[in-house]
């Protein structure tokens, strides 16, 4: 037996890529011959998985999952699409971040944050003007649902605090703090660490243009990971702005990957 769109067909002598291509789907435009895009005939072998894609056409979610397979790896993909990541914030870290999970196929977001998307956000988070009004964690998912339907993304629309921290995280593999406020930062991270003993990537220093080249991500102290400078703060004439706070979102993104790459599923931390 082979699989053809993830549906099990009859293996047979002499079978090639594109004499099956002809008989399940003619028109496709991609085909992905054991998790990797190819562009030429090929002999079909017993076991081979092999997906067909028309151009402009929404695919399964089987027939999405080999497509991510084929630009991610199996192995990273494996690695990722049944782990759980928190984010603690929406703002211009979190919605970047949350967007780079979201291709990353990471198999579930949740997202905290109590705050409506304003028209001062526009600069620098990942939200539209037609969503202003809108609660940040509400219009996220709805970004998401557009990128990746098959996202599983749990939402909490209320004000993260050291009391709330645990119930709402504690399905999270990886955490990454996300929020504005120093006070909110070192609450999230403490009570991470202390409490639920998983992975916290956080950032501080990422305002103003210049020096993006700056921004290193560094552990301080075992489980805990800090990107940006350390002392570019917002103030008057030094405010955030969407490059380096997308950049910084997406060093994020990287930490939490090459995080979910190294921790196995349950492992104790």
């Amino acid at each position: 037996m082979i699989k053809v769109n993830e549906k099990d067909v009859a293996w047979v002598d002499g079978m090639t890529l594109a004499t099956l291509r002809a008989q399940h789907k003619p028109d496709a435009d991609i085909t992905v011959y054991n998790g990797f895009p190819v562009v030429d005939d090929r002999p079909v072998t017993r076991g081979d998985r092999v997906c067909f894609i028309r151009r402009g056409e929404m695919p399964s979610a089987a027939e999405m999952r080999q497509l991510i397979v084929s630009r991610h790896s199996p192995a990273v993909y494996e690695a990722v699409c049944d782990r759980t990541v928190g984010i603690a914030g929406a703002g211009g870290l979190g919605s970047a971040l949350a967007i780079a999970l979201a291709r990353l196929s990471v198999g579930r977001l949740i997202i905290a944050d109590f705050d409506v998307v304003e028209p001062s956000n526009l600069n620098r988070q990942q939200y539209f003007c037609e969503q202003i009004g809108m609660l940040k964690v509400d219009a996220m998912k709805a970004n998401l649902e557009r990128i990746n339907p098959y996202l599983d993304v749990t939402t909490v629309a209320e004000r993260i605090d050291a009391g709330n921290i645990a119930a709402h995280f504690a399905a999270a593999d990886v955490l990454a703090e996300c929020f504005d406020n120093p006070e909110s930062k070192s609450v999230f991270v403490e009570t991470c660490l202390a409490e639920l003993r998983k992975p916290v990537v956080a950032v501080s220093g990422i305002a103003g243009h210049a020096d993006a080249d700056k921004l290193v991500c560094r552990e301080p102290m075992r489980n805990f990971h800090l990107i940006g400078d350390g002392v570019s703060a917002a103030q008057p004439g030094c405010g955030l702005m969407a490059p380096k706070v997308g950049i910084a979102a997406h060093m994020q993104a990287g930490k939490i990957l090459e995080l979910l790459l190294d921790l196995p599923p349950g492992a104790p931390q």
